[in-house]
């Protein structure tokens, strides 16, 4: 299969990066239909003349998906100087002349000025993300399962399940906010870990940004919810997430095993 490369630096935390490739905003400009505004592992996107991608890849690493002629690839990178963003397109081609022609004039030509279009709306969205209010959540895990909190509202969302956390104040570190959350919430202290997957968007200004943590001490209550929940990692994928949260199934499913 014919392959295209381009790689472009990105001044930006890769979690910042790695989210804002999360947002089909990025590709609905160019004909492409999505399921949602994020994508998720599993969503299929259809492009000009019908062709349908899977999304087979959408985190840290950064996103790939695939179809019976074509195949799209961006993988990040960690620099000193930022985040390199590395984009490949592979796709089949026919035979003779015609197919060569095709190859340069629609697959390359067409695939690159696509790339080269996206790398500079990726740039601006990248340092929106990195600038963006930060609403924090904790991926709790104990015994091999992962706490869950059921919505009561807004009546929208009621129903749905999510991590527990809340929004940064002003002047309050992420961690910081992160153990008061529980406090209220679940009515638990914990320890702040490390963070788990990409920055996911919520709105322009504003992103989601999961961190593991431990139980100190006590048994999780829904003080503010329906109910808690432990989840196990093949519960992960059915459950009822809110949309943001579902993004993150794999990097949580990866803290289970």
């Amino acid at each position: 299969m014919p392959e295209l490369r381009a790689s472009a630096l990105v001044d930006a935390p890769v979690a910042a990066v790695a989210g804002a490739l999360l947002e089909t905003s990025l590709i609905t400009g160019f004909g492409v239909k999505v399921p949602g505004a994020l994508l998720c592992l599993g969503d299929v996107l259809t492009g000009p003349f019908g062709v349908k991608l899977t999304v087979t890849r959408a985190d840290l690493s950064g996103v790939s998906a695939a179809g019976e002629f074509l195949e799209l690839h961006t993988d990040l990178v960690v620099t000193g100087a930022g985040t390199m963003v590395v984009d490949r397109v592979s796709w089949a081609t026919v035979g003779g002349v015609v197919g060569r022609f095709a190859d340069v004039t629609v697959g390359r030509g067409m695939a690159l000025r696509v790339l080269e279009k996206r790398s500079a709306l990726l740039a601006e969205r990248c340092r929106e993300l990195s600038e963006a209010r930060v609403v924090v959540g904790a991926a709790i895990v104990r015994g091999g399962r992962l706490l869950a909190q059921q919505r009561a509202y807004p009546e929208s969302h009621a129903g749905q399940w999510e991590l527990p956390g809340g929004r940064v104040e002003p002047e309050e570190k992420p961690e910081e906010a992160l153990v008061r959350e529980c406090v209220e919430e679940l009515g638990v202290p914990v320890e702040v870990g490390a963070q788990v997957g990409p920055d996911v968007p919520l709105k322009k200004d504003m992103v989601l940004r999961i961190f593991a943590a431990e139980l100190v001490g006590g048994e999780p209550e829904a003080l503010e919810h329906n109910a808690v929940r432990w989840l196990t990692a093949d519960e992960l994928p059915s459950t009822d997430w809110l949309p943001a949260d579902r993004v993150l199934v794999p990097a949580l499913q990866q803290l289970l095993i």
